[in-house]
């Protein structure tokens, strides 16, 4: 089949709450609740039909594969995501190219973003579409299942939905509620938040696998965290409809005591380190962003967020903008 020109650009998002409860055995048994809200920051994919066989291009990882007639492989690296893609939706001769506008092993949610983006791009590339939800699904379906990336479903509805949203989760059924955030409050926690790239990447792949097997197992400190993040989301929407950010930040670390009972490698001492300072300089909430155990660092501080970006870049870390982006995927 040939296909045409396509373009698709999906958000990554910061998760403020309830993240680990959207991820299967927990959100099939026990129902989980996400609240998320999408960054102007984005996955972006291309595909350029023509010249021979398939070209697959992550220019993050500095990976190319070559997928021939034949299935003959060559290249260097690996790209399993978008492998796993043109398998599902096969786009003819064509140069398929990924990136993202943030570290790989970031925490948010950047393989979930580009799994919808990749997904859009072919789909639109066949002249064919899916609505949001779908998207999706596919799209988790396509990381999870095709790819054998493990993960929950929070990543895939964030970049197609956008916005803010309160995700719940009883699987297979995802709901989703877009968050009715005051835009004066909104502004207001864009610029109180202080978004931190710690320089570790972390592959979450082998702690997700690791607490869930634990939970299978019963064991009873795991089920109290997971019960205790899904209440952290809780107390997580209760502020963002009272436009209360003493309570996001209470809420904040409510969600990250709770992710540390997860793991013992949850907080690396470079991520203790950074959070010292950071409540030195005057934050009043953090978590890790993902699934933790590296990549980036949440920090909410009113009226000291400068202090707060001045002593984490004294200490090497980078500080990626905190803009929403009120859309999801986006096709052309």
């Amino acid at each position: 089949m040939s296909s045409r020109r396509a373009h698709a650009s999906a958000p990554v998002r910061i998760d403020f709450a309830g993240a680990w409860t959207d991820v299967p055995p927990f959100s099939t048994r026990e129902g989980g609740r996400v609240i998320s809200a999408a960054l102007a920051l984005h996955a972006h994919v291309n595909v350029l039909p023509g010249g021979d066989g398939v070209h697959l291009v992550a220019e993050d990882l500095g990976a190319t594969v070559t997928l021939e007639d034949g299935g003959t492989r060559a290249g260097t690296g690996h790209v399993p995501l978008l492998e796993a893609a043109v398998l599902r939706w096969p786009p003819g001769p064509a140069t398929i190219t990924s990136r993202t506008d943030v570290p790989q092993g970031s925490g948010l949610g950047s393989s979930g973003a580009c799994s919808v983006a990749v997904a859009a791009a072919l789909l639109h590339a066949r002249g064919e579409q899916l609505g949001a939800r779908d998207l999706a699904h596919v799209a988790w379906e396509l990381e999870t299942r095709d790819a054998a990336i493990p993960g929950g479903k929070q990543d895939q509805y964030m970049a197609a939905l956008g916005g803010f949203q309160d995700l719940t989760f009883r699987d297979p059924d995802v709901g989703h509620h877009p968050i009715a955030v005051d835009r004066e409050f909104a502004a207001e926690l864009a610029r109180s938040l202080v978004l931190c790239w710690t320089g570790a990447s972390r592959l979450s792949g082998g702690t997700i696998t690791r607490v869930m097997q634990a939970y299978e197992r019963g064991e009873r400190g795991i089920n109290a965290a997971l019960h205790g993040l899904r209440d952290a989301a809780d107390a997580m929407i209760a502020a963002f409809l009272a436009a209360d950010l003493a309570a996001v930040g209470a809420a904040l670390d409510a969600n990250w005591r709770h992710q540390q009972e997860l793991d013992a490698g949850m907080r690396t001492p470079l991520m203790g380190a950074l959070e010292a300072r950071a409540r030195a300089a005057g934050a009043i909430g953090a978590k890790a962003a993902g699934s933790g155990a590296g990549g980036c660092m949440v920090f909410l501080a009113p009226g000291r967020e400068r202090d707060v970006a001045r002593v984490l870049e004294a200490e090497g870390s980078s500080l990626l903008p905190v803009e929403w982006s009120w859309e999801g995927v986006r096709t052309w």
